[in-house]
Formats: structure tokens, sequence, C-alpha cells
């Protein structure tokens, strides 16, 4: 998978459309100590409940999403963020159709 142009203007909303029934992603940028990737989730469309051994940003662009960390949920709208510790126990679904930027940092 190839990662976005650099020394770039990007409109990342623009990089990543909707599919129907699915969840597409888009890597931007991947490195030793982390990657950002770019999320389109459909409505009720989402990502199981799973850990990961690093922290992850969540950035929401638009529409709105659950994000649930350790069974607690949160609702976020475009312009929110949130942070996933590292190794608890986290879910995504979209509420509406949504886009997001995932940064996760591996140091």
């Amino acid at each position: 998978m190839s990662t976005a142009p650099k020394s770039q203007v990007l409109n990342v909303i623009e990089m990543v459309g909707y599919q129907e029934g699915a969840v597409v992603s888009r890597q931007i940028t991947k490195a030793e100590a982390g990657n950002v990737t770019l999320f389109a989730f459909d409505k009720d469309q989402g990502l199981s409940e799973h850990a990961a051994p690093y922290d992850a940003l969540v950035h929401v662009l638009e529409g709105e999403a659950e994000v649930t960390i350790a069974g607690k949920p949160f609702y976020l709208k475009a312009g929110d963020a949130i942070i996933m510790p590292a190794n608890n126990p986290h879910a995504l679904k979209a509420i509406q159709k949504f886009k997001m930027l995932l940064t996760m940092i591996r140091a």
C-alpha cells in the first residue's frame, strides 16, 4: 500500500470515499515510530473490540461515531478526538457515516 505524497497539501477528507456496507482505509504515512491511517465507515459499520500495544489517537473528520474503550462508550462528532490507551480493549461503530484519522505512536 502506498502512502500519500510528501511536501504536498492534502485534503484528507477527499482521500477516501464511503462504500456501502463497508469500512475503507488508506494509509497516509508510515514510519518505524508510528503511522497515520484514514478511515471511512458506512453507517452501522465498525471495528470489533480489540487491543493494541500502543496508544492511538482517533480524530473524527466528519460524521458521528461511538468509540468504546474498556467497556465505556464515548460519542464523537466531527472535530472531536480521543486517545485510546495501549492495551485497553476498544471498538468503533458509525452512528452515521464518518471519517477519521487514526494516529498510532509506537514509542
